[in-house]
């Protein structure tokens, strides 16, 4: 051994001074692997923490991705979807779903994603809104669960869902407002972590600004479908062709509410509503078409309370007031929803627009009440501008027909008034013959000025006038379809006067009544290309009669009894104390005359 190589008992001599010799080494100063397995322990915590850096970081990027795929739409359910699907992707759940909150508090509609169709159609219901998924809204926090089953507030999952084991609930707020709930269940690390919650709530956080937009950009998209509904009321009232602006009404409020049934009421009386427009869903045509014209009372129903009152009514079931009685009882529909809105004008209700849902629908909302309402109110008036529009085109025909008459009664009568009285007094100074053909003539101007005096009370009748007159001409006038041409109409003497002088209101009725059998009798029987009616009043030799003549060139009486309907004027002239005649006309014909006694 060298001496500069010191040797084994040197060595430990110089370890241990004092000792003699060299016992056994000490293994906590001697074993040569100690600084090599801290180095390993210290390794292996780098690697676990690099790895659970590494596991947040792609943690993070999930939750980037996820809320990317949350706000890249802004149309509402889509954004619901989206929301459960990165949120079960995000923390590996089997199970998501998103449930939204109804004005009753309670969950109104529910998006699941991780179940199979034939799962959810299984299901059928909604939750009852108790249990876990009412506690995550009601205290307004995460609730966390490795065993679902094993809380105490676990129920109210409807019958058919699958198990719940693992659950992770977190609500959904906008602003200070509840939305609804984010809940998940079946994680596939067996539960949900702390981290797990925390990524959900931060997704939740970016829900609520996604659905808030959403709800911003569905409120602005339907005010605008609203506004185009107007404008599209407002052509069809302004539409010179005619046209349908109620059902436009109808139409289109049925499809901006989503409603299955819209129904549009006029006043038919002081005490009913007529049903005038039903539109309804696709495959449901059948109802509508049984519907319209259906009378609704105005007492005990919704709509005529609607109307009374002139405010909106929003019922989930129009059993919810007992004391009125469902304005639209369809059993094929199975009517629950209804929202019933009146159409305003400026002065009074011009009618009601009902709108109806299934009754296993979702009940309309206020945001529904507030623009059918809108849209029913701008309706309204845009029909009482087609109205006043109407009635001043109305009113500017009757000033021009009011013209001519005139025009026809102070010039074109009195010419040929003054024509004929110049020809009767050269008549007066020929010979017979020549005189004779004078005379037929001046008889030819005769009728001329009795077809325009009742061409010119034709043209001053408005159609809803009761005056004898009046009702003479609408019998003439419909006679026309059964003649094949229009009778002449002459009126002599004060006939109207006359007949308002007797204070008999039954009068005029016998009057048409007569006319109107004997113009059906020459049409059936007599075969004739000519009728001439004469209304004339007499007022001379002391007693006012009035008398219908009606002359015809027809086949002439026919011999034998008096069918039914000639018995019946001689009847109708004998109550009266008059007369009635019905003779041949020469050279060919018949002449029926029937006069009474006025007074």
């Amino acid at each position: 051994m060298s001496v500069d190589e010191p040797s084994a008992e040197g060595y430990a001599g110089a370890r241990a001074p004092g000792r003699g010799r060299a016992g056994p080494a000490d293994p906590a100063l001697t074993s040569p692997d100690l600084p090599r397995l801290e180095f390993e322990q210290l390794m292996r915590q780098l690697v676990e923490r690099a790895g659970e850096v590494m596991a947040t970081q792609g943690r993070l990027r999930g939750l980037l991705r996820a809320n990317q795929a949350v706000i890249t739409d802004l149309t509402l359910p889509e954004v619901l979807r989206r929301v459960c699907g990165a949120a079960r992707e995000l923390v590996d759940a089997r199970y998501a779903a998103l449930g939204v909150l109804g004005p009753d508090g309670h969950i109104a509609e529910l998006v699941q994603v991780g179940m199979d169709e034939e799962t959810v159609r299984a299901i059928g219901t909604l939750p009852e809104g108790k249990g876990l998924l009412s506690a995550v809204l009601d205290e307004g926090r995460p609730i966390r669960l490795r065993a679902a089953a094993e809380d105490p507030r676990s129920s109210g999952l409807p019958s058919g869902h699958p198990p719940v084991r693992s659950f992770l609930g977190v609500p959904i707020r906008i602003r200070d407002e509840k939305f609804g709930g984010l809940y998940l269940a079946e994680c596939g690390r067996g539960e949900f972590s702390p981290e797990d919650e925390e990524l959900t709530r931060a997704l939740a956080v970016t829900a609520g600004v996604a659905i808030d937009n959403a709800r911003l950009y569905e409120s602005t998209r339907r005010r605008g479908e609203w506004l185009a509904a107007t404008a599209a009321v407002t052509r069809e009232t302004l539409d010179p062709s005619g046209g349908r602006p109620l059902g436009t009404i109808a139409e289109r409020s049925r499809e901006l509410t989503g409603a299955d049934l819209a129904v549009v009421l006029l006043p038919e009386d002081e005490a009913s509503l007529r049903i005038v427009i039903a539109e309804s869903a696709p495959g449901q045509e059948a109802v509508a078409d049984h519907l319209r014209g259906a009378v609704l009372p105005r007492s005990n129903s919704l709509s005529g309370h609607v109307f009374d009152t002139r405010r909106p009514l929003r019922l989930s079931d129009p059993r919810e007031l007992p004391d009125l009685e469902p304005a639209v009882a369809v059993a094929e529909l199975r009517i629950g929803p209804v929202l019933v809105v009146p159409l305003l004008g400026a002065e009074q209700p011009e009618g009601v627009l009902l709108l109806a849902r299934r009754a296993d629908r979702q009940a309309f909302t206020e945001e529904d009440e507030r623009t059918t309402a809108g849209f029913a109110n701008q309706a309204a008036v845009a029909l009482e501008l087609a109205e006043a529009r109407v009635e001043r085109e109305r009113l500017h025909v009757l000033d021009e027909r009011e013209r001519i008459a005139a025009d026809l009664h102070d010039h074109v009568i009195q010419r040929l008034f003054a024509a004929g009285l110049s020809l009767q007094g050269v008549a007066a100074r020929l010979p017979a013959p020549e005189a004779e053909r004078l005379t037929r003539v001046i008889g030819d101007l005769d009728d001329t000025i009795a077809q325009i005096r009742t061409s010119i009370f034709s043209l001053q009748h408005t159609g809803d006038d009761e005056s004898v007159r009046s009702r003479i001409l609408v019998v003439v006038t419909e006679s026309a379809r059964l003649l094949g041409f229009t009778p002449l109409l002459r009126f002599s003497g004060p006939a109207e006067t006359l007949v308002a002088a007797a204070h008999d209101a039954s009068l005029a009725e016998d009057v048409t009544a007569v006319l109107r059998e004997a113009l059906v009798n020459v049409a059936k029987h007599a075969g004739a290309s000519r009728v001439e009616v004469d209304v004339v009043a007499d007022t001379s030799g002391g007693e006012d009669r009035l008398s219908l003549v009606v002359t015809d060139d027809g086949k002439g009486p026919v011999k034998g009894p008096r069918r039914s309907g000639l018995a019946n004027l001689e009847r109708r002239a004998g109550r009266r104390g008059g007369t009635f005649e019905l003779n041949p006309h020469i050279p060919r014909g018949s002449r029926l005359r029937w006069t009474v006694p006025l007074g």
